[in-house]
């Protein structure tokens, strides 16, 4: 029974108990707000150099090497232009010739006021073609192979699974400057120097060990339980796992999917050793633009530009598959 000392002293309790935790809840909120401070100063941060490289893109080359930086200039597609064309300087008499033509376009244009006649096409594009079909290629071999071989580790009782395991994961291990040689002597013995096929499956190789050990952890994730109970409703195995464990292992494949494209997209020393020009991705070319009397900044900064958009659009595709508590927030024994 409550005494009149308990009525009285009750609501200076429940007042202090408010305050406390609206003390609380004062220091949670700071906090938060502090994290996302300095979530966003860092984001902020690690954009600068892709935003100055947009700004350069858009530079001339007489703005691309000024001193201090420009960041105030009027925009032109003069790098572009020296990206995707070759050119050849033009004397004075021909200078004169090509600037009384009217059927001149609007690239040919932007040549001429730099003294240049265009000849042709420049290999980047070719390059950039190559790199998507080898880094996509790679990356889906990578994804399927490492997905059946996760599948078998996660589900079945695999003689020396430690060992197996430790050995895929080895291979990356060593820097890929390391094997380049060996694997030149190699492939210049099998016919496999300079060809799509050849690229294509060392990448494969070196991104199946990211993809069997990333995918591995998701499908340990998937209780066994959801397949022995479409097992018992007739489903066979090869049906259970495309209609139970795949669409819980989304995220998974989506992650392991951008991982494994970013590797092969972005790969340098197997590219540069191994090709000479049929099969040459857009990496080790970027490097090599080189202009009339110095290097063509703008021209550099848009050939990166270009190789940047393809893996962003890919990842902001499958940025909803990317957070994995929705899978495991799902997912419950």
């Amino acid at each position: 029974m409550a005494t009149s000392t308990d009525l009285i002293h009750r609501p200076q309790e429940e007042i202090n108990y408010s305050t406390r935790v609206d003390k609380v809840g004062g220091r949670a909120r700071l906090f938060r707000r502090i994290r996302i401070a300095v979530a966003v100063i860092l984001a902020l941060a690690g954009l600068v150099p892709v935003y100055w490289m947009g700004l350069t893109a858009f530079k001339s080359r007489a703005d691309a090497i000024s001193v201090p930086p420009k960041i105030i200039f009027a925009p032109t597609l003069e790098g572009f232009v020296n990206l995707l064309t070759d050119r050849s300087v033009l004397t004075q008499r021909r200078l004169e010739q090509f600037r009384t033509r009217e059927d001149l376009t609007w690239y040919e244009e932007i040549a001429l006021r730099n003294g240049q006649q265009i000849t042709g096409p420049s290999p980047y594009v070719t390059r950039l073609r190559n790199s998507v079909i080898i880094a996509g290629t790679s990356t889906v071999l990578a994804v399927v192979l490492g997905l059946l071989a996760a599948y078998a580790f996660s589900r079945f009782k695999v003689p020396g699974e430690s060992d197996l395991l430790f050995f895929i994961l080895s291979t990356r291990m060593l820097p890929p400057v390391v094997v380049t040689i060996p694997i030149f002597l190699m492939y210049r013995q099998i016919g496999l120097h300079d060809t799509h096929l050849g690229l294509i499956l060392l990448y494969t190789v070196f991104n199946l060990s990211l993809s069997v050990w990333l995918l591995k952890g998701f499908i340990d994730e998937i209780p066994r339980e959801y397949e022995e109970a479409a097992m018992v409703d007739g489903y066979t195995r090869l049906q259970a796992f495309r209609k139970v464990v795949l669409p819980q292992a989304v995220t998974g494949i989506a992650a392991t999917t951008v991982f494994s494209l970013i590797f092969a997209w972005n790969e340098y020393a197997f590219a540069l050793m191994l090709t000479t020009e049929t099969a040459r991705t857009a990496p080790p070319t970027i490097p090599t633009i080189l202009g009339r009397g110095g290097i063509e900044w703008s021209a550099i900064a848009a050939g990166s530009l270009g190789f940047l958009i393809p893996v962003v659009i890919v990842t902001f595709a499958l940025r909803q598959y990317l957070l994995r508590g929705v899978t495991f927030g799902a997912i419950r024994q």
